[in-house]
């Protein structure tokens, strides 16, 4: 099992974090009628009939409707893509009704319960396999295609979930998405403010040790030179994160600087020359050095635009070559200060 896989069963070891899950994430209304007080951690363990054992990631159970049946999550969570992803769902669906009927734990109808499997994915490319069983079975008979196996899951892509206003409404689960899968650091630190905020005081302190937790194991990827694991309470986590993105901003500004003072007094010095040969050398110097620092705030201006914002519109990159030194120095203190990139124009 990989650090992603443990990072996230640490988390989802909580009612809270399940609830959350189901509340933001689950489109259908079938949701508002569950009883989500009755959520209940079931063992993950199944054993088959030739003595293999196999586990999936987290499983609960939870009251629907008055009637108290189960419906069990059945949570998978995944770092890389698994094409055969609804077998191995079908596998842990099977194991589970072979366990409940050895244990004669099903409700007095004799009926299997609903299983609804939840797959969480965070890998770098976005989920583009099967969801569905039957895509990966061979094309039959219409007479046979009433007896193939029928399995399919509910994806949910983080690199998806967690997008725009994800935080305007509590939910841990969006705030711990937000944080996993942030494009700039403001996202990043906003998120984790988030957690910090909803988390404080009386009562929390399971749900905080659970972040911590999965902090510990997934904070190297955010920034490995963060001593994760001397960290012991959300804030102070917070506070780090806060220190290490004033240490990249520099970093990024003196990165740009350095290139694009050089990149600057290359074409200077080249323009310089080459209006020195009919304007006269000193005079074309001249013009080419002033020429060249406007050259090396542009290039600064456009590395920090595409570390901040990623890819530009044309337009912009039209308007950096026709702005004047004293414009582009004047942008180029605005990068960090505001949250788009058309506000560092206005």
């Amino acid at each position: 099992m990989t650090d992603h896989d443990t990072s996230y069963k640490f988390l989802f070891a909580h009612a809270e974090m399940v609830r959350d899950l189901l509340l933001g994430f689950m489109d259908s209304g079938w949701v508002r009628s569950l009883d989500l007080t009755s959520l209940e951690k079931v063992s993950d363990g199944y054993v088959s009939d030739d003595l293999r054992t196999r586990h999936n990631d987290a499983l609960w159970r939870v009251r629907w409707k008055r009637e108290w049946v189960y419906l069990y999550l059945m949570l998978e969570f995944q770092s890389k893509v698994d094409h055969y992803m609804p077998l191995r769902i079908l596998t842990y669906t099977g194991l589970l009704y072979q366990d409940l009927l050895r244990s004669e734990a099903l409700e007095e109808t004799g009926r299997l319960p609903p299983v609804l499997p939840i797959v969480l994915y965070n890998g770098r490319r976005r989920w583009r396999a099967a969801t569905d069983l039957s895509d990966l079975i061979q094309p039959v008979p219409d007479a046979l295609k009433p007896y193939q196996a029928r399995q399919k899951f509910m994806l949910l892509d983080l690199g998806i979930q967690a997008g725009e206003g994800a935080l305007r409404e509590r939910n841990l689960v969006a705030a711990v998405f937000a944080m996993e899968t942030s494009v700039t650091e403001e996202d990043m630190l906003r998120a984790s403010l988030c957690l910090v905020n909803w988390l404080e005081g009386a009562g929390q302190a399971h749900l905080q040790q659970g972040v911590l937790e999965w902090l510990r194991r997934r904070g190297p990827r955010l920034d490995s030179q963060v001593p994760w694991q001397e960290i012991h309470t959300l804030r102070e986590a917070h506070s780090m994160l806060e220190d290490r993105v004033r240490v990249w901003k520099a970093q990024f500004r003196r990165e740009g600087l350095a290139e694009g003072r050089q990149e600057g007094i290359r074409q200077g010095l080249k323009q310089g020359l080459e209006q020195g040969l009919s304007q006269g050398l000193e005079q074309g110097l001249e013009q080419g050095l002033e020429q060249g620092s406007t050259i090396e705030a542009r290039n600064i201006l456009l590395r920090q635009l595409r570390r901040r914002f990623g890819d530009l519109p044309a337009e912009i990159e039209t308007r950096l070559n026709s702005a004047s030194r004293e414009q582009l120095e004047d942008w180029i203190d605005r990068v960090y200060e505001v949250e788009t990139v058309a506000a560092v124009f206005e």
